[in-house]
């Protein structure tokens, strides 16, 4: 039965004094939480106006909305300062930084959590410690060094590579996914034939996909976003600029005077991976316990565990010892 509300009137002195206070801790909250939403959307909004606007507008001030909306400074961006091909430079850079990032970070946090070789404390205390060890630029020259002696500075592979390093905060968020997957799982699938790959690619990949996307996102993020590597990167070769590095390029140009308008304009542009990040969301996937695989499929299924796994562990060479 829900209660009545009381008057004011009728109220006690100290329900008068919590509900006091409870009304300024709601206002306090919401005076935050709409400050921060302030803090955080103005630039971005404005930066989305100002590539509308002239760059006298820009530079003099004035209304808040452009006065006549100037389309032509995306029409410029694209057409004369080619910002199409440094658009699609720095979405090649940023997937090829994610595969490289998921694959090496992945299976290194596979091999550290299920693995036992000789040497494995040191290897995990040195990633370890390389998470408070912060070279910076130091790194850049021999980096690239490295990647010109191996003939990679000439595509976005090297430079891919070159941000996929320091992984060793991802390994270590990975393996804490992988220590909660059980390892009945793994027993299972080696009793049914499965190899470390096999197991690894079926069986924990599968159940550790949460944190692979935030590491994937990360990573994308990081790529989308990078400015200095790119730019020494990109130096020699000017056709393989990022779009980071575009913009960025306007603000020391000659005409750094008259190009406001156009680094709003790219740094509009350069917005389009969160925007479509924001309107696509996935629903999200149920797993029947009680259900039954495909046929043809071994299921294996811990009581205790929050997934079920429907694995292929069938292989010419492989015997299933549970009926398929």
């Amino acid at each position: 039965m829900a209660r009545k509300k009381l008057k004011w009137s009728d109220m006690r002195p100290s329900e008068k004094r919590d509900h006091v206070i409870y009304l300024i801790g709601q206002i306090l909250k919401w005076l935050f939480v709409g400050s921060m939403c302030i803090f955080t959307l103005y630039p971005v909004v404005y930066t989305l106006l100002g590539s509308f606007k002239t760059n006298a507008e820009l530079t003099l001030g004035g209304n808040f909305l452009p006065e006549n909306w100037q389309f032509n400074n995306y029409v410029y961006a694209f057409q004369k300062l080619d910002f199409g091909k440094y658009f699609l430079n720095s979405v090649v850079l940023a997937l090829l930084t994610v595969v490289f990032t998921l694959i090496t970070s992945s299976m290194a946090a596979y091999v550290i959590s299920r693995r036992d070789f000789v040497g494995k404390k040191l290897i995990s205390t040195a990633y370890l410690l390389s998470m408070f060890i912060s070279v910076g630029s130091v790194a850049l020259y021999p980096l690239y060094t490295l990647m010109s002696r191996l003939g990679l500075t000439k595509n976005m592979v090297g430079l891919a590579l070159m941000l996929t390093g320091g992984q060793a905060a991802n390994i270590f968020m990975i393996s804490g996914f992988i220590n909660g997957v059980p390892k009945d799982l793994d027993e299972a699938a080696t009793i049914d034939g499965a190899g470390p790959f096999r197991i690894f690619w079926q069986i924990i990949v599968p159940a550790i996909k949460p944190i692979l996307g935030v590491i994937a996102l990360f990573a994308f993020r990081q790529a989308w976003n990078e400015f200095v590597t790119a730019q020494v990167f990109t130096m020699a070769n000017p056709g393989l600029k990022t779009l980071s590095v575009a913009v960025a390029n306007l603000r020391y140009s000659a005409n750094a005077a008259a190009e406001w308008h156009i680094m709003t304009a790219g740094a509009s542009i350069a917005l389009l991976p969160i925007l479509l990040g924001l309107s696509g969301r996935k629903p999200p996937v149920h797993c029947r316990i009680d259900g039954r695989c495909s046929q043809g499929l071994n299921q294996h299924i811990h009581e205790r565990s929050l997934f079920c796994l429907c694995i292929d562990m069938r292989s010419p060479k492989s015997r299933p010892i549970h009926g398929a």
